[in-house]
Order: C-alpha cells, then structure tokens, then sequence
C-alpha cells in the first residue's frame, strides 16, 4: 500500500490546501493530512480543533485520514510506514524553504521522499495568513476556505476579536 503524508499548520485549510489533496488522494493509496505545529506561529486555532475542521472539509475523500504531530515528521513517517510527502508550493519563494526540509527529512529518515505538487494556478496567491487577515474585516470567505468550515472560521476570528476589544 503507497501511502503518503500531507502536512501543514492547516490553520485555517484553504481551497488551495484541499486541491493538493484532492490531487495527492488520486495518487496514493492512503495520504494521511497531518496537522503539524509550527512553534513560530500562534494558531487561531488549537491543533485538534485543526483536525476536526479538515475532518470536515475531507470527508468526502475515502483514502484521505487526518491525524495530528507534534514531533519531527520524518520519525512521524516512520510511525506510520509513510514513504512520501507530499508538499504544495505556490511559488519560487516557497521551493527554497521546501528543499531545505526535504533534505533534512531525508537525512533523518533515508527512506522518505518528498514529492512536490505545483499549486493549482487560482491558488497561487491564497494562504491561511490571507484567509485569517480577510477574516479579521469581515469579508466572504467562501471563495477561499471550504464552505463546510466558513461559519467556524468567522465564529472564531469573532471570538477573537471581541478578547481585542
């Protein structure tokens, strides 16, 4: 069985997140989307509430499991009996980073590959940071999130605002 991981912050999931995955899920038997904890951000929302809200926006994928990580995601590949990851990249800026992780993910698990996926070109420009930043003025999100999770994440950035004020 080919399986692979996806992993990100995911906070929020993006349309363009789940287009990787949707395209990833046709190339694997398995692909597991982690949630993974990046310690220089601070989330808008907590790891599990993470998973919970990709569980939502993927549940129409069948071969696509959702976990969360707080370790190295090359001993995490590991765990799992993963032999890729799967990584989105939106532009040239995003490569040099990437790289640099690939190798060090292959320097600590010699079997683990990365595969990169170019972002679909309607995605290029959209991350979570854009998402929460539209979030905080009240714009429609629908565009840019899945729609089963548009209500959490207003719901959120409200509760956000209103420990602000």
């Amino acid at each position: 069985m080919k399986i692979a991981i996806y992993p990100g912050s995911f906070d929020p999931v993006t349309l363009g997140h789940l287009n990787i995955i949707k395209r990833a899920a046709a190339c694997f038997d398995r692909l597991i989307v982690c949630v993974m904890v990046n310690s220089s951000k601070r989330g808008m929302f907590l790891p599990e509430e993470r998973v919970e809200l990709l569980k939502k926006a993927t549940a129409r994928f069948p071969n696509v499991e959702v976990d969360f990580a707080d370790g190295l995601l090359a001993a995490y590949a590991k765990k799992r009996k993963a032999r890729v990851v799967v990584k989105g990249l939106r532009a040239v800026s995003d490569f040099e980073q990437e790289v640099q992780m690939a190798v060090i993910n292959r320097k600590l698990n010699p079997s683990l590959e990365t595969m990169f996926l170019a972002s679909s070109e309607k995605y290029t420009y959209l991350s979570s940071t854009v998402v929460k930043e539209m979030a905080r003025y009240g714009a429609n999100l629908e565009e840019f999130i899945p729609r089963e999770i548009v209500e959490d994440v207003r719901q959120r950035m409200a509760l956000l605002q209103e420990r602000k004020d």
